[in-house]
This record gives structure tokens, C-alpha cells and sequence, in this order.
């Protein structure tokens, strides 16, 4: 293994972005790769350990700094340009590439296996640590799940030679998620051991295209339902306009809580509102602008007692919200209606979609993500089968 670093990467600068993976070594090839991951509560952002044991924080909405590099070259002479990123502050820079060490596990799907760390190398820009401020304490970078070739998952499928695939389930607060690229099983513990992934690849949901932001997952949504009642929205209200690069429906782990288009976001809230109207309130805490006493909800094995959110997707299927991911715990006492809004300045920014599908409504779901076919799927929030994102079983099984 070589590893190559400019004399623009030494201390105090570090490597931001991971772009794209240069060499594989260990007896693990051709299965897939497990990490766990860690929710910071600080910053609400997600980081797997995967640079000598330092994090490494998630990210799936791609970059907008401007064009990536023409090219790359692990050639010690060839100092290529790239563009930093971070996500969570939104600041850009430029720097040169580097490589950096990255490990994983091989996995079953059910546990990592014995004896099969994958270790390799990964591109990655250089950047001074002003650019970093805002991640996480102690991560070394980001690292980006879009659906680009210079992705971690795409070059973990072409190095390992794996399903161009990978399955996400972030974690709530206090527990250990798990991501696992490149196919294969996903089993989480519980009453009855089941295989997420194998259910979900039954049942798979397109993904769409935006030209204007090919790294990033939208999908069609073509209404929104609450209390089995769909909003009054005027027709396309969360169509993909392929043109201008506007509208549909995107993912986003760097996003806490799903955000709407100030039109979507009213017609919800003022459901929500209008059904919960006998419930005790509590004053707002921002960003949310309906807060409530929280003993005045029935607690049910998936949450609050509250009517369901109905993502209505293209197909005739829907992906409903129970009440533990449209209400959140603030505290002891309040529970808050879990969405945000835009506002008209976001609204109205290059590239803005309807809705941004946010961190908090994917937790304790298991996402699966195929970029060879272009489909995702979920299994629902995992609390109603008695499970979470914490119970898959990190302890080394038999190889």
C-alpha cells in the first residue's frame, strides 16, 4: 500500500472529504462491509469510525461547490485539485488530494466477522481545520453516501467487488446504528430475528433524477395524509421539475428534521394542530413552532399516541410516520411536533426541493439504497417489531 501526501496536508491541516477509494488489502473481499454508527448530540450529525478508529461523519447530500476535479492520480508527481465541503456549515474550500487509511469489518449480515478487517486507502481533500469546526468533536472528515462513482459506496463496490448497495439505520440518542455496504442481509435482534434487507428487496421503491443535483436521492411522493385525511395541496405540489433542478422530495442525514415548503409545511401543521387542538400545549421551542405536554399523549410501542403521517409515493404505496418520528422528546415534560419549515429565503435557493426528508425520520428505520437499479426501500419504524437500530449484534461471529 502507498500512500501519497502533499506538503499542503501536514498539521495543522486535515482530510475532509472522502472521494474515492485506492487500495484493498485483507482476506475479506467480495463480502460486504459493516460500521457502526455513532449519533453526536451536539451537532445531531451521524459518524462512523472508519480512519484509525477516528470518526468519520455521514453525509448523503452532495456537495455544490462546483464541478469535482477532471481527473485524479495516486502518481506522487500529480497534485490534483479538489473541493472541500462541509455539509453542516455549508462551507466550501479547495486543497489538494491525499490519501488517507480507512478500515471496516466484513460482515453476514448478522455480525462482523472474525479475522476480516478490510483495510484500504480512500482520496481525500485536503482541508485547514477551520473548515471542520462544525462537525462533531475529534472527526477527521466527511464521508460522502451520494450516488456519484467517487461515492464510499460505489467504490466499495468496485474494490470489494460487492453489490453497488448499501443499508443505513441510524441510531436515536444513546444507542449504536449500523451501516452496511455492499449488500447481502441485514438481521437486527429481536423476539424474531428478521432480515430487513431480504424484506425490502421485495418491495423496492424508484428513486428519481434531478440533472440538476445527480448525486442526491429524491423520490416521488405524490401527496402527503394525516389522520387518514390527504392534505388539501394543489396538484404536482411535490413534483421533480427536471429542468430548473426544483421541487420533489430529497434525503438528507445532515438535515434533523424533515423540512417542508412553507405551503406543505402549513397544510400539516395546521392538521396536526386541528386533531391535537384538546391536548395541553407548552410553550414553542424553536425551530418548532408546536410543543406539548408530553403525559397527555398515550405512550404506544411506536411512540406517542398520535394519528399517523402518510407519505403517499408514487405507485399507490405509503410510507407512514408513526407518532415516534413526528413527535420528538424534548424533555421530560414536552413533546414537539417534529418537522421544520423553510422559510421563503431556502425556498427560493438554487436547487431548493418541496421537501428535505430529514435525520429523525429515518432513525430506527432500516434504509436500503440500491445505486445499481436506482431503488430504495424501508422497513418502517423498527419500534413496532419490538427492535431499533441498536440491536444489531456487533459481536464477531463465526467466519
Amino acid at each position: 500500500m502507498s500512500l501519497h501526501l502533499h506538503s499542503s496536508c501536514s498539521s495543522p491541516v486535515l482530510p475532509l472529504l472522502v472521494l474515492s477509494l485506492l487500495l484493498l488489502s485483507g482476506d475479506a473481499s467480495c463480502k460486504p462491509i459493516v460500521t457502526p454508527i455513532t449519533k453526536d448530540d451536539s451537532t445531531g450529525l451521524y459518524t462512523i469510525p472508519a480512519k484509525n478508529g477516528e470518526p468519520l461523519r455521514l453525509h448523503r447530500r452532495p456537495a455544490s461547490c462546483g464541478a469535482p476535479p477532471a481527473g485524479s492520480s495516486a502518481d506522487p508527481n500529480c497534485a490534483c485539485a479538489a473541493f472541500a465541503y462541509n455539509p453542516a456549515s455549508g462551507q466550501c474550500g479547495s486543497g489538494d488530494l491525499t490519501s488517507v487509511p480507512l478500515s471496516a469489518n466484513a460482515t453476514d449480515g448478522s455480525n462482523p466477522l472474525p479475522s476480516s478487517t478490510v483495510t484500504f486507502s480512500a482520496y481525500a481533500t485536503c482541508a485547514p481545520d477551520a473548515l471542520l469546526a462544525s462537525l462533531p468533536a475529534g472527526a477527521a472528515g466527511v464521508a460522502g453516501l451520494s450516488r456519484q462513482p467517487l461515492s464510499l459506496p460505489s467504490l466499495v463496490a468496485s474494490r470489494l467487488k460487492v453489490a453497488k448497495e448499501f443499508a443505513l439505520c441510524l441510531p436515536g440518542g444513546g444507542q449504536t446504528g449500523v451501516a452496511i455496504f455492499g449488500g447481502g442481509p441485514f438481521v437486527l435482534q429481536a423476539s424474531r430475528e428478521f432480515d430487513a434487507a431480504g424484506e425490502i428487496r421485495q418491495n423496492p421503491t424508484p428513486l428519481l433524477k434531478n440533472p440538476k443535483n445527480s448525486g442526491a436521492y429524491y423520490f416521488g411522493v405524490r401527496g402527503i395524509a394525516f389522520n387518514q385525511e390527504q392534505l388539501n395541496l394543489p396538484a404536482g405540489a411535490f413534483d421533480l421539475d427536471r429542468r430548473q433542478g426544483t421541487g420533489g422530495v430529497v434525503f438528507s442525514t445532515t438535515t434533523r428534521f424533515t423540512t417542508l415548503r412553507s405551503d406543505i409545511y402549513s397544510a400539516l401543521i395546521n392538521a396536526f394542530d386541528a386533531v391535537t387542538r384538546s391536548v395541553p400545549r407548552r410553550k414553542p421551542i424553536p425551530p418548532f413552532q408546536l410543543c406539548y405536554e408530553a403525559s397527555a399523549f398515550p405512550t404506544t410501542r411506536v411512540g406517542p399516541g398520535v394519528p399517523d403521517v402518510d407519505l403517499m409515493l408514487d405507485g399507490g404505496r405509503n410510507w407512514t410516520l408513526l407518532g415516534g418520528s413526528s413527535l420528538v422528546q424534548i424533555d421530560s415534560a414536552t413533546l414537539c411536533f417534529a418537522f421544520d419549515h423553510m422559510g421563503e429565503e431556502q425556498s427560493a435557493a438554487f436547487n431548493s426541493p418541496a421537501v428535505i426528508f430529514g435525520a429523525y425520520q429515518m432513525e430506527n428505520n432500516v434504509l436500503l439504497f440500491d445505486l445499481e437499479k436506482g431503488t430504495f426501500g424501508t422497513s418502517g419504524l423498527l419500534l413496532g417489531r419490538s427492535t431499533t437500530c441498536g440491536n444489531f449484534n456487533f459481536a464477531m461471529g463465526s467466519s
